[in-house]
């Protein structure tokens, strides 16, 4: 009879500490799953954390135990895991046999055809081809619903914008139902990661999949509409903003992307939302999502090693505590650790953006984005980290740096209002660090970037400045690194 194995790895959450919340969010989910199988008549092999197994170590100790001439997995959606559960299999003698995923839209093998030899890769090129190959907003004629391919300029209003529209607000963010399975799952995580970051006790996400529909259901019905017009946008007492809340579910296979895509579709086919917020979430998943993964097993081993713009400074400590003067930095750590949340503005345009202009080591920062997010999993954090916030790749996805001055902090948040430096000032004590570093950055590789169309124009800017204003900026740039991200 066929049986299911399921395995809790201890191993899971180390070396990296994951964040609590994390952690109850897959164990939790794994019980819930192993309980339905079971309903379902399912022969269920369950291995839990005090077995202090990983996953390799398990599927051997199930194999030897009860002996089969084959292991039938669907394909991991890591590197690393991949490699040590064929081992396993070839240990115990038994063929590995692996099924397409069925959490993505876009093969590997797919992707690495489109690919091909090139250099660089366009996500925008990518994201067009699969919205045609799938019909997603096309016309019969093959052209794109309303016109364009990206309504990306009609979703960037800025904290002024907000104000003056309101200000909108969306409605409370639902909460998942903490059984007695989970509450379990919270016991078990603070017993056997005391020092993982985060309190798993105050757990909010859905763990089946009739709850995680039930947010999408809410994220379609109640902030669809406004997601376009605000999703760029940080707001302080806002954590959550319009975003859909979705992407821990999606990416552990308690939602599936394409029935996420129909949906938003149909609010725009009903006329409950606007193409622009239909479109912008579209892409988020036919576009970003399926193209990071791509790049991930296109390129691994060797991407998790990029160091293009030879950053070696260490992480800062207090990306674990949220001690800083900076008020964006701080209010952005501060959700992480307690939520394990933080939408893609706030990870790229005030987290990533930090690391990028202070030059901290891309290995270190991707594994504090893989440790501390409920979203975060290999696949989704080496592209997105690596190569989109970090430019580590070279530019292989990314046509240039995501670097951003205090300006747009100023323009896109209200975290300025509450902080002690000032975007407006340009050098002195109270001038915005960001910029500071923003302009260091920019002198640090302007060989490389003014050969760039896209960052030309910063780095003649900056060389166009006077040398004495160009010395005062980057002797300040200095000292602020040396005294927030020291050096080793």
């Amino acid at each position: 009879m066929d049986r299911v194995i399921l395995i809790e790895s201890r191993a899971h959450g180390q070396p990296l500490a994951f964040h609590k919340q994390k952690l109850v969010l897959i164990f939790s989910a794994m019980r819930h799953f192993a309980e339905s199988l079971r309903a379902d008549g399912w022969q269920v092999s369950y291995l839990a954390l005090e077995e202090n197994h990983d996953h390799a170590s398990g599927l051997l100790q199930c194999l030897v135990e009860q002996p089969c001439d084959e292991v039938v997995l669907m394909e991991p959606n890591s590197y690393r895991e991949t490699q040590e559960l064929r081992a396993a299999c070839a240990a115990a003698k038994a063929e590995c046999r692996m099924l397409p995923t069925v959490m993505f839209l876009v093969s590997r093998d797919e992707f690495a055809s489109w690919a091909g030899a090139k250099k660089h890769l366009l996500m925008e090129n990518h994201y067009r081809r699969v919205r045609a190959e799938l019909d997603v907003l096309i016309e019969p004629d093959g052209k794109p619903v309303g016109g364009a391919w990206n309504f990306d300029i009609e979703n960037r209003k800025t904290i002024t914008q907000w104000r003056a529209m309101g200000p909108p607000t969306p409605p409370a963010a639902p909460t998942g139902n903490r059984d007695a399975l989970t509450e379990a799952v919270i016991a078990d995580v603070e017993t056997f990661f005391p020092d993982s970051p985060g309190e798993a006790d105050t757990f909010w996400l859905p763990v089946t999949r009739a709850e995680s529909l039930v947010w999408l259901e809410r994220f379609v019905t109640e902030r669809l509409t406004s997601f376009g017009d605000f999703q760029d946008l940080m707001v302080t007492r806002e954590r959550t903003m319009f975003h859909s809340l979705i992407s821990p579910m999606i990416n552990i296979g308690l939602l599936e992307p394409m029935e996420c895509v129909r949906a938003a579709v149909s609010a725009w086919k009903n006329g409950t939302a606007p193409l622009s917020a239909v479109e912008g979430f579209v892409r988020q998943i036919l576009g970003w999502r399926e193209f990071v993964n791509g790049v991930y097993w296109l390129r691994m081993p060797d991407y998790a090693s990029v160091n293009g713009l030879q950053a070696h400074r260490p992480l800062p400590s207090f990306f674990y505590t949220a001690d800083t003067d900076l008020n964006c930095l701080k209010c952005s750590l501060q959700q992480v650790i307690d939520t394990g949340y933080n939408h893609h503005i706030q990870r790229l345009m005030i987290l990533g953006n930090f690391l990028l202009l202070g030059g901290v080591r891309p290995q270190e920062a991707l594994s504090w984005f893989t440790e501390m997010y409920l979203d975060a999993h290999d696949w989704v954090m080496a592209a997105n980290v690596l190569g989109m916030a970090l430019h580590a790749d070279g530019g292989f996805m990314a046509t240039k740096p995501y670097a951003g001055a205090g300006a747009y902090i100023s323009k896109m948040s209200d975290y300025c209002k509450g902080c002690r430096y000032k975007p407006a000032v340009k050098s002195g004590k109270d001038a915005c660090p960001f910029t500071l570093l923003y302009w260091a950055f920019y002198d640090r590789h302007q060989e490389r970037f003014v050969r760039n169309p896209r960052t030309s124009m910063m780095v003649k800017s900056w060389l166009g400045r006077s040398s004495e204003d160009r010395a005062t900026i980057l002797r300040e740039a200095s000292e602020f690194l040396d005294a927030h991200v020291p050096s080793n």
